[in-house]
């Protein structure tokens, strides 16, 4: 199925007729399908089942869940893209099946997952990997396709709010082909505890350590500029005014302007290859034994030619077994989908992603793969 073809499908995906469609398309609703070698087959698990969490993912798991529930059509899926922060929280309640997370789970949370789960503690795994782009609006420098160049410092300055205009010497050096106005910048940041902040605010902290004197985190750590909720309200609040400069998931900054981060010698935009160059090269962080947890120490500083450093490794959260028997084998078998082959490519289609792969799928689907096994 093409791109523009199946995002139509998935505005509608509540319809019976895209769910009749999408049962007829090829690849990404066969009933086998392999992921590294294991085979993923539909198993009809019937019921309703809710998730919630990084809204950076909202186009990926809308994606996941109309090709998902075209071949399991007594499955309905619900997915609220509350931010990373409430969905973990939400996950906690035992409200919902799983959760969505640019943050990896943190110790207290872990220790918190022990109340909802049967056994054991809860996990996270990598399902989506995506460049988080510096998106700016700037009165004939801005566009979709178009972008300036900037090192870590100048972004974490602009962040801090250091630098206050657009034709800043700082900036001006590293675009001297380009007319910058004296137009004012207006820093927009997430209001919510976000995964995409604390990814964010990881890279200033590992690329520009002297200019960024704040640790990484999910909530936003300074009075800069205007907040907005959501990776949407970001966006919207973007392309509303003239000046403006925020940071959002790469499948979401539309007609605005992006910045090619300074890597090494040379600058390079966000794009799907480049974000999956750095996760791939970034290693798994240790965990204790017997631990289900897959996690990537992405290497925020990375100056490999070709790398981009802004990335969201962004996370499902599950329990290694469910007190509900029915939840368990369907999480099981979601994420299972999710990690496939065609999940990933599905993925990729809609929103521009990098598909995961090699090692960094198959420790995920060993964790997957375990659920409700103890």
């Amino acid at each position: 199925m093409h791109s523009t073809s199946l995002k139509r499908l998935i505005a509608v995906f509540s319809s019976l007729a895209m769910m009749a469609t999408l049962t007829a398309c090829g690849d990404n609703v066969s009933p086998t399908d392999s992921a590294n070698g294991s085979k993923h087959k539909a198993t009809g698990v019937s019921g309703e089942f809710h998730g919630a969490g990084a809204s950076s993912q909202q186009g990926a798991v809308e994606a996941w869940i109309a090709t998902y529930q075209g071949r399991n059509r007594n499955t309905k899926i619900a997915y609220n893209p509350s931010g990373s922060g409430a969905g973990v929280s939400t996950f906690l309640t035992g409200a919902i099946a799983w959760a969505g997370t640019d943050a990896p789970l943190n110790d207290q949370q872990v220790e918190q997952s022990k109340a909802v789960c049967k056994s054991g503690t809860a996990f996270d795994v990598p399902v989506y990997v995506s460049p988080i782009a510096v998106t700016f609006n700037l009165k004939g420098i801005s566009g979709q396709g178009r972008h300036l160049n900037m090192d870590a410092s100048v972004i974490a300055r602009i962040f801090d709010g250091k630098i206050t205009q657009w034709d800043d010497d700082a900036i001006k050096a590293q675009n001297p082909k380009v007319d910058l106005p004296a137009t004012p910048i207006t820093v927009v940041h997430r209001s919510d505890k976000s995964g995409t902040t604390n990814n964010f605010t990881s890279y200033l902290k590992a690329a520009a350590p002297n200019d960024w004197p704040h640790d990484p985190q999910e909530n936003w750590p300074n009075e800069v500029g205007q907040a907005a909720k959501g990776t949407d309200g970001v966006v919207s609040s973007i392309g509303q005014a003239d000046g403006t400069i925020g940071y959002a998931d790469v499948a979401k900054a539309g007609n605005s302007g992006t910045v090619a981060v300074k890597v090494g010698p040379d600058y390079v935009a966000p794009a799907a290859d480049a974000a999956a160059k750095t996760v791939n090269a970034s290693p798994l962080r240790p965990m204790p034994k017997g631990s289900d947890r897959v996690v990537v120490d992405v290497d925020y500083a990375t100056d490999a030619a070709g790398d981009y450093p802004i990335v969201s490794s962004s996370y499902a959260v599950a329990c290694p077994a469910y007190k509900d028997a029915k939840t368990g084998q369907f999480v099981r078998d979601w994420l299972g989908y999710v990690l496939s082959n065609s999940g990933q490519k599905v993925a990729a289609e809609n929103t521009g992603s990098a598909p995961l792969g090699g090692m960094l799928t198959q420790e995920a689907l060993k964790s997957v793969n375990a659920i409700q096994e103890r």
